[in-house]
């Protein structure tokens, strides 16, 4: 077969699976069928897995250790069906040239792009190797998923995460920060003016973190986002004064912060106690120059920076958020992706690689 018509006959598989995915509920923390899933479709095409709790991968067929390691790596979980949907969440639908179903669009078209995309170039000598790595629990970012799987992998030197982008690349990703705050105070009645309002002591650190502007602003991703997002006391009775009121503070963090930097921002201007949830999903960055993203660059695709977050996050090796389909139907009512989407998405990733193996090639 001719490139293109193996490209075509792997992106009718790739469509096959991708329904029976849809058709296969693996909400995260249970995806245990969908994984299997995975697994049988490698095996079916010769290829042999590895499976790591509800994670499955499988590596290159002329894997060299002394070579740079490339991961194409997306996510086989989902969320809850939004519930609005019309459409049965769990039936894989074609109408209008779209493919509907919950995961459809996140992230299942960018998976199995991905994964026709490592058995386009499983057979093949290239100077890198290829990983494909289909990975659990991203819609919470638990532990039991990618940075699980990452313990087990052969070293990573550089990543491709399949994420609906409309296949531009994403290079540079912000962090997030989850703050747990307890603004308190002493209770008192009500009518008697007695006590210390722990509501008035939040109220004043509500207010300068509305006013308190991050130095560092970045070119790809703006500047540090910071948001109350729930604000509940300890308190029932209306003549009371509560003596404590707790909030929680959502920050999304640039690339120029490092979590533990913006937290001690945050404890040193805020007279709240403050206690992070996690210093585990940092912000993420990739050079204009990285060999990866100047292939993608001549492949004629575009560069942006994303405010939402991925599994991007738990990986400390370059990284470009690459996929077909639109952030925007993610976690919608009657999700769907379009079927071109995939198709064309996979000639785009097919083209993106040939172009970073003949970066590689080029003579320092």
């Amino acid at each position: 077969m001719t490139n293109a018509s193996s490209i075509i006959g792997l992106a009718e598989r790739a469509i096959e699976l991708l329904k029976r995915m849809i058709e296969t509920p693996s909400l995260s923390g249970s995806e245990e069928q969908t994984a299997s899933l995975i697994a049988s479709f490698l095996s079916d095409h010769k290829v042999p897995s590895h499976r790591v709790k509800n994670n499955v991968y499988a590596v290159s067929k002329y894997f060299d250790a002394q070579l740079p390691t490339l991961l194409l790596n997306s996510h086989h979980d989902t969320v809850s069906p939004n519930k609005n949907y019309t459409n049965d969440p769990y039936e894989a639908l074609v109408r209008d040239g779209k493919l509907y179903g919950l995961g459809s669009n996140d992230a299942g078209g960018p998976l199995v792009s991905l994964l026709a995309v490592f058995l386009f170039f499983h057979e093949t000598k290239l100077p890198f190797n290829i990983i494909f790595a289909a990975s659990a629990e991203e819609e919470v970012s638990g532990k039991n998923g990618i940075e699980l799987l990452l313990q087990h992998l052969p070293k990573v030197d550089m990543v491709i995460v399949g994420e609906p982008t409309q296949m531009k690349m994403a290079i540079a990703e912000k962090g997030l920060l989850v703050v747990d705050a307890v603004a308190k105070g002493k209770a008192g009645h009500a009518a008697r003016d007695e006590g210390e309002s722990a509501i008035q002591k939040f109220v004043d650190d509500f207010n300068w973190l509305k006013e308190y502007s991050f130095e560092k602003v970045s070119s790809m991703l703006g500047p540090v986002h910071t948001a109350i997002t729930v604000v509940e006391t300890n308190n029932k009775q209306h003549n009371v004064v509560p003596d404590e009121c707790n909030f929680v503070i959502d920050v999304r963090v640039n690339e120029l912060y490092t979590l533990e930097e913006v937290m001690e921002i945050l404890q040193h201007g805020m007279k709240s106690e403050l206690k992070a949830r996690s210093l585990r999903l940092k912000p993420s960055y990739i050079s204009k120059d990285h060999p990866l993203v100047s292939a993608g660059y001549s492949a004629g695709m575009e560069s942006f920076g994303s405010p939402t977050m991925s599994d991007m996050a738990l990986m400390n090796f370059p990284a470009v958020k690459c996929g077909p389909g639109n952030s925007a139907r993610s976690h919608t009512a009657d999700e769907f992706i379009f079927v071109k989407e995939i198709e064309e998405g996979i000639m785009k990733y097919v083209e993106w690689i040939h172009r970073f193996q003949k970066v590689l090639n080029q003579p320092s």
